[in-house]
This record gives C-alpha cells, sequence and structure tokens, in this order.
C-alpha cells in the first residue's frame, strides 16, 4: 500500500512471475495491475487485480481501508486482470454498490456465473457524478479504449484522472519505478503496449484525449504502469501522435525475415546505403529472431519502413506475413513502405507483400521492388541505392 496522496491510495499489485500478457506479449520485467482507494466520508475501491496477486491486493485493501467498510466499488474496466476480484468484495461488503458503465454491468454474469447483484449496481453515464465526501467523481465514457464497456473517471477535489486501461506500459512497477518521473524510460515499454493493445482504436482514443484536455488533471492514475503526475503534456502528446498515426521518429525501420542469411545480408547493406544518404535514424530488426510486438511498435513510431523477406512455398516467409498481418490488424496507416524480396527460382514474397499494404489506409508503395536472387551481387547494389533514395525523398 502506498498514498498517492492524503486520501488517495494505491493498492495495486506487481506480477513479476507473468511472462506473457494476454497469453501473447513477452514481458521483461512482469506486470502491474493498479488498483485505488479513495477515502472519504464514503470509501470507493477503484478496480480490482488479477487474480494471479489475488491475496496480495487483499492484503493490501485491508491495510488501506484500516477498518473502514467501502461504499462504493467502481469498475473501470472489465477485462479479468482488473476485474477478477469482484465477486470477492461483493460477498465480503453485502452493502457496497458496484459503480460501472451500463455495458460494464451486463458483462458481470459473463465472468461470475450465477451471481446476482440486482440492486446492488448503479450504471453511470457520460457527466454523471458520485459524490464521496470532500471528493467527487465524474464519470466519461471511453469506449473501445481499448473495450466497448470501458468509462474513467475524474476526481475533481485532487484532480486525479483514473484513466482505465489509457497511459498503461508493461512492467511491474518495482523495476520501472511507482512515478512516471522515478521512470528512466516511460515512452518505450508504454509505446509498446499503446500499439499492441490499443493500436486499432486510435479515434476513440482521440475521443478520450479530447475530454482530457478539457479537465484540469494533475496526476493520471493508469490500470498498468506508473502514477503520472510531472509533465503530464509529455505523455498526452504522446498518445495524441500515437492514436493519431503522427510520425514519432524520423527515419527508416527496416524489418528483415531471411531463411538461410542472404536477405539479411542484403537488408544490412540497405541500411548501411540509408545512413550514409543521410537518413537519421535506421532501426532493423529480424523479424524470425525479436519479439514482433517490438516490431510492430517500431512500424509506427517511424514514417517510413523497408520490409526485407525471403519467398517462401509460393508466397511469403511466415515470420513476414505473421508481421504484416498484425499491422493490418493494428490498422497501420499513413507511412511509406519499400519492399526487397528474395527467390531462389520464383520470387513471389513481393507480390504478397503488396497485396497485404496495397489493403491498408494511406499506405505508399514505393518503387522500385528490389529483388534478389539467392545472394545479394554486386549487381543489386544500384537498386538498393534507388529504393533508398526514393524512400527518403
Amino acid at each position: 500500500m502506498k498514498k498517492i496522496t492524503d486520501s488517495i491510495f494505491y493498492i495495486g499489485a506487481d506480477d513479476l512471475t507473468l511472462d506473457l500478457f494476454e497469453s501473447q506479449y513477452i514481458l521483461e520485467d512482469g506486470m502491474a495491475y493498479n488498483s485505488y482507494l479513495i477515502k472519504d466520508d464514503k470509501t470507493a475501491i477503484m478496480d480490482t487485480v488479477d487474480a494471479r496477486c489475488a491475496e496480495e491486493w487483499k492484503a493490501y485493501l485491508q491495510e488501506a481501508l484500516g477498518g473502514t467498510v467501502p461504499s462504493y466499488l467502481v469498475v473501470h474496466h472489465m477485462e479479468p486482470d482488473h476485474s477478477a476480484l469482484i465477486a470477492w468484495a461483493m460477498e465480503k461488503w453485502p452493502q457496497m454498490q458496484l459503480v460501472a458503465s451500463a455495458k460494464a454491468i451486463q458483462m458481470l454474469s459473463q465472468f461470475f456465473d450465477g451471481v446476482s447483484y440486482e440492486g446492488r449496481t448503479m450504471a453511470m453515464k457520460e457527466g454523471d457524478t458520485l459524490p464521496l465526501g470532500a471528493h467527487t467523481l465524474k464519470f466519461f465514457g471511453a469506449p473501445m479504449v481499448h473495450w466497448p464497456e470501458v468509462m474513467v473517471s475524474f476526481e475533481e477535489s485532487e484532480k486525479v484522472l483514473f484513466s482505465a486501461d489509457a497511459f498503461g506500459k508493461f512492467g511491474a512497477l518495482s523495476k520501472c519505478g511507482f512515478f512516471g518521473d522515478e521512470d528512466g524510460d516511460w515512452a518505450c515499454e508504454a509505446r509498446r503496449y499503446y500499439f499492441n493493445i490499443c493500436g486499432k482504436y486510435g479515434i476513440p482514443v482521440q475521443t478520450l484525449l479530447k475530454k482530457v484536455s478539457a479537465l484540469p488533471v494533475s496526476i493520471i492514475a493508469p490500470l498498468h504502469g506508473p502514477i503520472l503526475r510531472q509533465g503530464l503534456e509529455q505523455y498526452i502528446g504522446l498518445y495524441n501522435i500515437w492514436s493519431s498515426y503522427g510520425v514519432e521518429t524520423e527515419g527508416v525501420f527496416v524489418a528483415v525475415a531471411s531463411i538461410h542469411g542472404g536477405t539479411m545480408e542484403a537488408a544490412k547493406k540497405l541500411a548501411e546505403i540509408l545512413k550514409a544518404k543521410g537518413c537519421p535514424k535506421v532501426a532493423m530488426a529480424d523479424l524470425t529472431r525479436e519479439d514482433q510486438a517490438e516490431a510492430v511498435e517500431d512500424a509506427f513510431r517511424y514514417g517510413k519502413m523497408i520490409v526485407c523477406a525471403a519467398s517462401y512455398d509460393a508466397g511469403l516467409f511466415p515470420p513476414a506475413h505473421s508481421f504484416i498481418h498484425h499491422l493490418q490488424d493494428k490498422v497501420w496507416q499513413k507511412r511509406r513502405v519499400g519492399l526487397v524480396e528474395n527467390g531462389s527460382w520464383a520470387p513471389s514474397a513481393g507480390r504478397v507483400m503488396k497485396e497485404m499494404f496495397s489493403s491498408m489506409k494511406d499506405v505508399e508503395i514505393v518503387e522500385p521492388v528490389v529483388t534478389i536472387r539467392s545472394r545479394m551481387k554486386e549487381a543489386d547494389i544500384p537498386a538498393l541505392e534507388k529504393l533508398a533514395e526514393t524512400i527518403l525523398a
């Protein structure tokens, strides 16, 4: 248990044993499940945590309550990593009311079979308030950030925004710092989190940012990652870039899927050419070995990308196909992309990549598509030079 203010307590928990978030995103430093408590004339629990951290959360909650009986359990998001202890809390305090969006209340039976909360729920609409005493919560809808039932709340007296999954990041707080200003590189894992969890939902995030910009926020308390209290314009500014599909960093991202090393050799030469031509930043990822979520992050971070991939089974080498499919799912857009294919007898990677990128919004496929036959040769270098010149133009 930690204090955020004199009346608002952090009762979340770190999970240092989880290796995959949502069973797909690699965690190097665990994950934080954030939960809060507001103590006032009426005390409010702000979300619960994942079942993996149940006992730790219960202990922190009891310590923070100090014998106080909570009046409300506020549920901003019904995803199981934030809602697993709802049934336990509602059973422990039978007089407590559950406060959530109408859609979240409809979802309760999907997660807690056979449990009825009839007469114990309060459905909050846009702009509704919940007085606690000296503190008042005001609620705003945040549908599809990143589930349809999500809402956020703003505590008006201490100006704290409880932002649900928005402004979250990967990593346990014991690893990355409790407050954002203690976190040496908030943007790195926050960016990977955003584009892989919320990246598809740029328009809903933009809608939420417009609501947030009208509030005098002094602290942002997300459901994952550090509590943000200084330099909020930095975090909000990054979210604005990310959710509008803007370019955060000037440069070129080179994504490579090589089978026997020939395609990788050509990609490395291309990276050298880009640097020699003055490209401010060249980032590279090996799609066969590195975290695909990191590659997705970099594809969104830079305004220009070149995918170098081998042909396979008259199509595209699967690691490259999977990567581009992820970009399709996350509505990658407003970018320029160059293509390098490799094939020993019937190059096919370029055709498949063109088809996949052509389906995306505002994506320009830069010519020429460079074809390598098995191994890069001196005769291939002029085409790589031309591709580099064109994508940098």
